[in-house]
C-alpha cells in the first residue's frame, strides 16, 4: 500500500535517530561553564526568565529626571503587569538590582477639541528604585 509507505518510512527514520542518540552522550555542564555562557550572554542570573515586553519605554518627565538623582525611575508599564513581572523586566533589560517597585495608573481624562469631545488615554507607570550606586542611564 504506497498510501502508508511514509509511515513505515518516519519509523525507520526515527529508529536511526534514536541509534545516533544512543552512540553520542551530551555531557553535563559544570557551573562553571554555565557561568562563563552566561557572561558571554551578557545575563547576570542563570536562572531568572524575563520579559522585554512588560516595560514600555521610560516615562521623561521633570519630576522623572529629579526623581533619577534618588536612584528612582520611572517607566511606562503595560496595564496587566504586576510588581514582580516588574522588577524581573527592569533587573533583565538594565543589569541592576531592584530593591522597590510602586506602580501608578493614570486615568483617562476628558478633552475637547472644539465641539468634539474625547478621551486622553490613560496609562501605568511604575517607579522603579534600584540599590544605591547603581545607575540607568536612559535621560
Amino acid at each position: 500500500m504506497a498510501l502508508l509507505d511514509f509511515l513505515k518510512n518516519k519509523k525507520e527514520k526515527d529508529q536511526a535517530k534514536e541509534k545516533k542518540a544512543a552512540l553520542v552522550l551530551p555531557q553535563p555542564k559544570s557551573e562553571k561553564t554555565a557561568e562563563i555562557s552566561a557572561e558571554k550572554n551578557g545575563s547576570k542570573n542563570t536562572g531568572k526568565k524575563f520579559s522585554y515586553s512588560i516595560v514600555k519605554e521610560p516615562h521623561i518627565s521633570e519630576k522623572g529626571t529629579i526623581l533619577g538623582e534618588a536612584n528612582k525611575y520611572v517607566f511606562k508599564v503595560y496595564s496587566n503587569a504586576n510588581k514582580p513581572e516588574i522588577e524581573k523586566a527592569v533587573e533583565g533589560v538594565y543589569g541592576v538590582d531592584v530593591t522597590a517597585v510602586n506602580i501608578i495608573t493614570i486615568p483617562h481624562k476628558k478633552r475637547r477639541l472644539g465641539r468634539t469631545e474625547g478621551f486622553k488615554k490613560g496609562f501605568r507607570k511604575a517607579v522603579v528604585t534600584i540599590k544605591k550606586g547603581q545607575k540607568i542611564e536612559i535621560y
